[in-house]
């Protein structure tokens, strides 16, 4: 387990933080082989679809209704043979408890886990024929689709419904139809009669919960969907207008009192410790009064590297970092612990912690298929999405980032920076779900690109997924490698900020070295056919950027370059007041600049202007300690994988070209 960096409240306790954690079972990942014994003879990219329509005849329900529950479960996507955290396989994520218990042996543990991690496995969140609770005070005690059931009602071993993806939707469809007529209605041919067979898919008995679930399906449905799975399966399900979802049902949702969430999501709360550990350090967060001291503009996405039970040990711990919000893999449900009024230790870095809300999500980084599902996404996005309306977070990626996007706030603090949630979490498909989509907001010449590559085709090699150097599964991806010349055998951009020793950025899925994400945006730095060269560090980054399968779009927005007559700039990772901003009494902050400079003629992109602040964290009491504001403006830019800042004043802000129509509009950087 990577160390999470807590601010440095005092030397007496500077050595003593920990994480209490485990590492997921390389059991989880054990691929089994696909037998698919019918072959409709159809294309080979299009039998998915042709499983879909074969099941919903056999079953007699609705094909919409099969595939709108599919996409929910797992967005069409077969994992081939990898389950995920609570057993579930296939296309319709169905739940095999017993199957995930027995493939739980520790001689199938990973085989390298990260430096100071445990190695005991974690719990299994189902047990065959038992619900759901992994320790959370509002576990969901429904029984999921179960897979051994779908088998029995077809007739076939379990095994079959695990490995082939025709058999695991005929057990869906089964389920289904065995839910239609336990409620007693008829197998109709109308969508709208499935609203309450769909809702008790998942086996949530959060009524919101539940509620939830079924108007996604159908607005998946109103909608239409497309997509290639990760078996190279091409979907359609076309839009059905006539298909309306049903009121919000909030009366039943599990929620503690005074948790701050959307209504439509279950939540509950599980408090972080604020309390005096010794005269000299207290824990785990600190009292603030935002945002009337300090705007809330950032939110930051992490990754736990943890199953979610010993996160909540974690979170308890006085000694130990904290966060907002605890997203289940399984279900979506959230779990607050501090209000956002208050500023949580999540990101190792104390400015981006003043102005930021944390949420953590369950899952590891390495292990995407067995963790980063379709309902936390979705419960996560609508989280996110409600507190950026309330705080007015723009929803762009200099604003809403990982942990691997934090800027390091020191040189020295560089190499201790985290990676999560890392290259496989869906950047794109995540904005799509706030409802601020990614998209190409000029042309393919423009002067500005935004990384932006289709996940599930982008598929870069990366290693130490499952031991050092050894690769990883194909896996998509929204990460994009960048090298030294316009070559795909020219080195790997170097970052002497990770690498002070020189040595070569690396493939490892942990090193952000070389490495951009969707939805960040950079000035682009030069063109050789279908290579783009983009400012990275200081230095061009080079990546293949073909018409075809592009990786980037063109976009709008402003960039910084250094003043006429300035030969290079310092760049830092924290934006602190100006020497004459300090109280008398209080001791002034010492810069550091981080091991990057922009040169003459470079240029980053900016979406953000904010002033120097400090809050000083070294005693515990009631009352917000006070937040020194100066008058020393800075411009937050993309410099490379991570966000940096620059002085106003050594920088000119470049606009982009008029807008030519009413699609390209820049969004305006917000000042502070």
């Amino acid at each position: 387990m990577r160390k999470r960096v807590a601010p440095r409240v005092s030397s007496a306790v500077r050595g003593h933080r920990r994480i209490i954690c485990v590492t997921a079972s390389a059991a989880l990942l054990v691929p089994l082989l696909i037998d698919r014994s019918i072959d409709t003879g159809g294309p080979a990219d299009q039998r998915l679809q042709d499983d879909y329509t074969a099941a919903a005849d056999e079953y007699h329900v609705p094909r919409s209704i099969v595939m709108g529950v599919s996409y929910l479960q797992s967005r069409w996507d077969s994992h081939p043979g990898t389950p995920s955290v609570v057993g579930g396989y296939g296309p319709m994520h169905l739940v095999d408890a017993r199957a995930l218990q027995d493939r739980r042996t520790p001689a199938r543990r990973s085989a390298s886990p990260l430096p100071g991690a445990a190695t005991a496995e974690p719990p299994s969140p189902y047990t065959a024929g038992a619900p759901y609770n992994a320790g959370n005070p509002a576990g969901r005690a429904g029984q999921p689709a179960d897979l051994r059931r779908a088998a029995s009602l077809l007739g076939l071993p379990a095994e079959r419904l695990r490995s082939d993806d025709a058999a695991n939707v005929r057990g869906g469809a089964a389920l289904l139809a065995a839910a239609q007529r336990s409620l007693g209605k008829p197998l109709s041919a109308d969508p709208a009669d499935w609203w309450d067979a769909v809702s008790r898919f998942p086996g949530t008995t959060d009524s919101a919960a539940a509620t939830t679930y079924a108007n996604d399906v159908f607005e998946v449905i109103r909608r239409g969907a497309r997509r290639t799975t990760d078996s190279g399966q091409r979907v359609v399900l076309a839009a059905d207008p006539r298909v309306r979802p049903h009121s919000p049902a909030t009366a039943g949702a599990q929620r503690a009192q005074g948790v701050e969430c959307p209504a439509d999501i279950g939540c509950s709360w599980l408090s972080a410790p604020y309390v005096r550990i010794d005269d000299e350090a207290y824990g785990n967060h600190d009292v603030a009064d935002r945002p009337k001291d300090q705007r809330i503009e950032y939110i930051v996405i992490h990754d736990t590297e943890a199953p979610l039970s010993s996160m909540f040990q974690t979170i308890q711990d006085p000694e130990e970092a904290s966060w907002h919000y605890s997203v289940r893999s399984s279900d979506g449900h959230i779990t607050q612990h501090i209000k956002t009024k208050d500023a949580a230790w999540h990101s190792g870095n104390q400015f981006v912690n003043g102005r930021s809300i944390g949420v953590e999500h369950e899952g590891f980084l390495r292990h995407p298929d067995a963790w980063y599902t379709e309902e936390m996404y979705r419960s996560s996005a609508r989280l996110v999405r409600f507190l950026a309306d309330k705080y007015h977070v723009p929803m762009d990626r200099q604003h809403i980032f990982g942990h691997d996007n934090v800027p390091s706030p020191t040189d020295d603090s560089i190499p201790d920076m985290h990676d999560d949630p890392g290259p496989f979490w869906d950047w794109r498909h995540y904005f799509d779900l706030l409802g601020a989509p990614l998209r190409a907001t000029a042309g393919p010449d423009s002067d500005v690109v935004m990384i932006l590559p289709d996940y599930a085709r982008n598929t870069p090699r990366f290693t130490g997924c499952s031991a050092s150097g050894v690769p990883c599964a194909k896996h998509g991806s929204s990460a994009v490698h960048l090298h030294t010349e316009p070559s795909a055998t020219a080195p790997l951009i170097q970052d002497p900020g990770r690498r002070p020793e020189g040595d070569d950025s690396t493939e490892d899925v942990n090193d952000l070295g070389s490495r951009v994400s969707a939805g960040q945006t950079f000035a682009v730095a030069d063109r050789r056919g279908e290579w783009t060269a983009i400012w990275f560090q200081g230095h061009k980054g080079w990546f293949l950027n073909p018409a075809g399968n592009p990786v980037a779009v063109g976009a709008r927005g402003r960039t910084v370059t250094p003043k006429p007559g300035l030969g290079e700039i310092p760049v830092f990772g924290r934006a602190l007041p100006e020497e004459g901003a300090y109280p008398e009494g209080m001791d002034e902050q010492t810069e550091s600049p981080l091991p990057y400079t922009i040169r003459a003629g470079q240029r980053y992109v900016t979406q953000s202007r904010v002033l120097g602040t400090y809050v000083d964290r070294s005693s515990f009491g009631e009352a917000p300690a006070p937040v020194v504001k100066g008058q020393e403006a800075y411009y937050e830019i993309q410099l490379d994988h991570r966000l940096a800042y620059v002085r106003a004043s050594d920088v000119d802000v470049v606009n982009p070209p008029a807008a030519a129509g009413p699609n390209t509009a820049p969004t305006a950087a917000p000042k502070h």
